[in-house]
């Protein structure tokens, strides 16, 4: 792993970007019928950072969410409101640091990470349906017990479900570059973002950022340098969170196409 990098994702196709939660209570609606792949985002008038995109779920991802969502899945929106700030000791059944993922995509990283690290708790927040029943299933399939889910905008997450001082690291694995100029206004992580990571981040805390687009992980190191809570690190350095990710197959074409993976940390001074 190396500092200054790009995004994580595949360079030539769409990746969400962030994600929406939901209530202290799980949206059990959304498991019993079909909905679009993505959270409402005509109910929210920022500038966001993912892209629309509809796709159903197989038979098996259906029933596995009909199963687990109810119980370790929630909306950030509630009836268009946002829901009010998560008790993660109540939803984990148990006190520990917690780790918030935004745009966990079909969690790869996340699964594996959360396996590697059974001492974290894991919210991970994704805007499409498909990528979080993937998650599910692995989660499912590998008996894993500290991973919540969060179907919303990321920016949601951050501002109504954790407070300050509350999170032992933040991770945003490739987002969406939005390479166009005129598109960088929905790059997920602005200094508005930043500032408001460093708030939820606990003293010592880490933001762990990814990239596979040179210009965006520039973009991400100008905005996390700039902000006067945040200390830049090296993963070499001693840290609450493991910053070993695998490499899943969207990077490692990105790789393959030549294109270097950024990893970006910072620490809550």
């Amino acid at each position: 792993m190396h500092l200054p990098g790009p995004d994580v994702a595949d360079a030539s196709a769409p990746r969400p970007d962030v994600a929406d939660a939901s209530a202290p209570r799980p949206d059990v609606a959304d498991a019993s019928a079909p909905s679009p792949d993505v959270a409402d985002e005509h109910r929210y008038p920022r500038v966001t950072s993912f892209r629309t995109r509809r796709t159903a779920l197989s038979a098996a991802q259906q029933a596995t969410w009909e199963r687990l969502w109810p119980e370790i899945g929630m909306h950030a929106r509630d009836g268009g409101r946002p829901v009010p700030q998560l008790d993660t000791e109540a939803w984990f059944g148990r006190s520990a640091p917690v780790v918030l993922e935004i745009g966990c995509g079909a969690g790869t990283s996340t699964l594996a990470m959360a396996k590697a690290e059974p001492h974290l708790d894991v919210v991970a927040v994704e805007v499409y349906r498909r990528g979080l029943a993937q998650l599910l299933s692995g989660i499912d399939r590998e008996h894993v017990t500290n991973i919540r889910l969060v179907r919303g905008d990321g920016v949601d997450v951050l501002q109504h479900m954790f407070g300050p001082d509350s999170l032992t690291g933040v991770r945003v694995f490739f987002p969406d570059p939005w390479p166009k100029a005129r598109h960088h206004k929905r790059r997920l992580l602005q200094p508005a973002t930043v500032a408001l990571i460093a708030d939820r981040l606990r003293p010592g805390g880490v933001l762990h950022a990814a990239t596979d687009h040179a210009g965006y992980a520039e973009h991400i190191t100008e905005v996390g340098d700039a902000e006067p809570r945040l200390r830049r690190i090296s993963p070499t350095d001693s840290l609450p969170i493991s910053v070993e990710r695998p490499v899943t197959k969207y990077e490692g074409k990105a790789q393959h196409a030549g294109s270097a993976v950024a990893e970006l940390l910072w620490e809550r001074v």
